[in-house]
């Protein structure tokens, strides 16, 4: 079978394009392809600083002949619709059709029509021009004599060259004869820029790729990254160093190279005395080089490994000393900075904040910190946290912001914070809060786990989720402009990773409040916010959160205005409740748990305890993977369907305690003796939060349940036997209630 080989060689393609460029040609090409009837076997595609490149094997040297019926008109039909028929279907008269007879609704016309199908080069012919001049560049340029005609190809750089050939691996492969804006392709293309820059002709990809090399191109991006890896660390090691790795910088490097060549380089010693966070920012967001540790200490050494991009005559010094050059002015100012931001307390930047627009609706940034150092404060004491280091880690959590060193490095945000509040004699924990309060900003990135750091992450992501619900900018399809989202999971990973029982209701409310008075006052006065906990109010409600609001709510303002915000909060809590429910079911559902098992969980008491809803899950799906759990679940469905039924008949419900006296069967007695005995138990092990015991009382009733459907008859003539049966369904439902809703679970 064929291959085809491409190439579009150019001035240069930045590197932070060229993977999803090779992606692209390889996607349109291949998509083109299939749409022609051409089915391929295999594609890939590559790219470096100047070329793109693709093959593609497999290819039929034709496409298939096509023959295709198409049905016409009804015989003795309009003229107008035979007319159209045939300019359709390219007959000549209406004799050349067959006729077809349909039983119901008579004889049609049928045109016989044979495309034969056309050679696979002359479809590529066709295609790539289009191809090469619509590709999906983010940015691109016109140049020459030609940009100035209107349509003249716009490409990323300039376009030297382009190569496609066609033809089968064991032959002399045919050139695809089109031409871009008075480029034609050809079978010749550039080796190295400086160290083989002369023509190549060129046939297969085989041959490319070897031809290539020999003119010191890499073509394939992987190789690249090995051979920059490889060799930087066979330097360290030589030396007795260890390599930092950075794969992200190993990427972007082998985009910058066509022949990748590592050279060492050095600083002077006394830069050592900037954190190593630091000096790494400095070196490669500057200079794209690696930094080197020693194994002995794990600190940096003063050494650096750069990847040059040609063999130098003079084993690279000329290339390692302009590197020095510029490496040693720009840590001479990471310095500079470093020792600037010292001199300065943290605490001292925060009236900065004042003047810093958290957002237009929210506040300023310094107002966003109060409320986070506030609800942190009140977070504390879950979390076994002390209130007074939490408050003054929250205060601090941020100031680093404002520094030198996170102005020229905004990636180091809370690192540095860490480093300046150890510097100024703070506690370890509150050093630990400003770096770590931050994560995780991703489903991979690590969690906080000291006391003090998770009050304040938790604080900071509820106070932004909160916030933002209270001006109504949720997250709507795929737009997250806040990443509300992240911060979402963000909670919800600290809490269960952490095992953290935390009532947001009460938490959402707090912040919610603390959010209102912020907005209708510029400072916070009067008295401070008191958690109280919805339990003592007899248990989660919208009504207890309308009251919580009313009695934190500071009074100076009108009790109007108070009103209103009391009827929206609740909305706005529960609302919220919900948004991290749902990303809780989709973090289960990762994981393997059952979407409907959150929800019969989460519907029990509306339980807003995620480590709760957590373990509730785990214990409930592995019981209804047991026979009693599957026929429990059997018959309390069962049991539902047939109140729901009789409700609706008769418009009303069958609350309340059945009555012993009306048991005329035995397996009456025996239910509501086994519902007793497992509201009892399984009520007991939930209070304890032992979730298996739970479900193990549970598995108690589905005898008596099996029986109960046997035997008795629910639907009794009686009327007031067959209510008292229907109270005793009732019964079922409200024992296995104790635990989750059953009639939200699927099967």
């Amino acid at each position: 079978m064929p291959d085809l080989l491409l190439e579009l060689f150019s001035e240069e393609i930045p590197a932070r394009m060229q993977a999803k460029a090779a992606d692209d040609l390889r996607r349109v090409v291949t998509d083109k392809l299939v749409a022609e009837g051409l089915v391929y076997e295999g594609a890939k595609a590559f790219a470096t600083p100047r070329r793109l490149a693709l093959t593609v094997h497999g290819i039929p040297i034709r496409q298939s002949d096509l023959k295709e019926e198409r049905r016409g008109p009804r015989v003795g039909g309009p003229d107008a619709a035979i007319q159209g028929f045939l300019k359709a279907t390219g007959l000549a008269r209406i004799e050349d059709a067959k006729i077809q007879t349909d039983p119901k609704k008579g004889d049609f016309y049928i045109a016989l029509i044979e495309k034969p199908g056309r050679a696979t080069i002359d479809v590529l012919a066709e295609i790539l021009p289009v191809i090469i001049r619509t590709f999906p560049w983010p940015k691109s340029m016109r140049w020459g004599e030609r940009s100035v005609k209107s349509g003249s190809l716009s490409w990323v750089r300039p376009l030297h060259s382009i190569i496609a050939t066609f033809g089968p691996e064991t032959e002399e492969p045919d050139v695809v004869k089109f031409s871009v804006d008075g480029i034609e392709a050809g079978q010749t293309t550039f080796g190295h820029r400086f160290m083989a820059p002369a023509a190549i002709s060129v046939r297969r990809f085989a041959d490319y790729e070897a031809k290539l090399k020999a003119a010191k191109v890499v073509l394939d991006p992987q190789a690249r990254r090995d051979i920059i890896l490889a060799d930087a660390k066979q330097l360290a090691f030589a030396q007795g160093f260890e390599l930092v790795e950075d794969p992200a910088l190993a990427d972007e490097v082998a985009g910058l190279v066509e022949w990748p060549i590592a050279l060492m380089g050095s600083f002077d010693e006394e830069y050592l005395t900037i954190p190593d966070e630091v000096i790494r920012a400095t070196i490669r967001n500057n200079q794209k080089c690696f930094v080197v540790s020693d194994p002995k200490t794990g600190k940096l050494t003063n050494k650096f490994i750069l990847t040059a991009n040609i063999e130098a005559t003079d084993g690279g010094k000329t290339i390692i000393g302009g590197n020095e050059r510029v490496i040693r002015a720009r840590l001479s100012d990471a310095k500079f900075f470093y020792e600037t931001d010292l001199k300065t307390k943290l605490e001292s930047r925060l009236p900065k904040f004042e003047q810093i627009v958290f957002h237009e609706k929210l506040g300023s940034e310094g107002q966003h910190i109060r409320r986070v150092e506030h609800l942190a404060v009140e977070i504390a004491p879950l979390v076994g946290a002390d209130k007074e280091t939490v408050r003054r880690a929250a205060r601090l959590a941020r100031a680093d912001r404002l520094s030198e060193v996170v102005g020229e490095f905004p990636e180091l945000q809370g690192l540095m914070g860490k480093y300046y509040a150890l510097a100024q004699g703070e506690d370890p924990s509150v050093a630990a809060a400003s770096e770590e309060h931050y994560k995780p900003q991703g489903q991979s990135d690590g969690l906080p786990t000291n006391p003090v750091s998770i009050a304040v992450a938790l604080a900071d992501k509820i106070d932004m989720l909160v916030g933002f619900w209270g001006i109504n900018e949720k997250p709507t399809g795929s737009k997250d402009p806040y990443a509300l989202r992240r911060a979402a999971l963000g909670v919800i990973r600290i809490i269960l990773e952490n095992q953290i029982h935390l009532p947001l209701v009460d938490i959402f409310t707090t912040s919610d409040i603390e959010n209102f008075l912020d907005i209708k006052s510029a400072r916070l006065e009067g008295p401070r916010l008191a958690l109280v906990r919805l339990e003592e109010q007899g248990g989660l409600s919208q009504g207890n959160v309308e009251r919580l609001w009313h009695r934190l709510v500071d009074k100076t303002f009108a009790d109007a205005v108070v009103e209103e915000e009391a009827k929206t909060a609740k909305d706005r809590v529960f609302d919220l409740l919900d948004f991290l429910v749902d990303r809780l079911e989709i973090q289960l559902r990762a994981v393997g748990a059952r979407h409907d098992l959150v929800k019969a969980a989460f519907s029990v008491l509306l339980e807003d305890d995620l480590l709760t809803i957590v373990r509730r899950v785990e214990a409930l799906g592995k019981f209804l993977d047991t026979d009693d759990g599957k026929n429990l679940l059997a018959g309390t469905k069962r049991a539902s369907n047939i109140l729901s039924i009789e409700e609706k008949r008769d418009k009303r419900t069958f609350d309340g305690a059945p009555d012993a006296g009306l048991y005329n069967l035995p397996e009456e007695k025996a239910l509501a003796q086994a519902i007793d005995q497992v509201k009892s138990e399984a009520g007991g092990a939930v209070a304890r939060e032992d979730f298996a015991t739970a479900m193990s009382a549970m598995a108690k009733l589905r005898p008596a349940v099996d029986a109960f459907f046997d035997k008795v008859k629910v639907n009794d003539d009686e009327p007031k036997v067959r209510e008292n049966r229907l109270k005793l369904l009732n019964e079922i439902r409200a024992a296995t209630r104790a635990v989750a809703d059953f009639s939200k679970i699927e099967g």
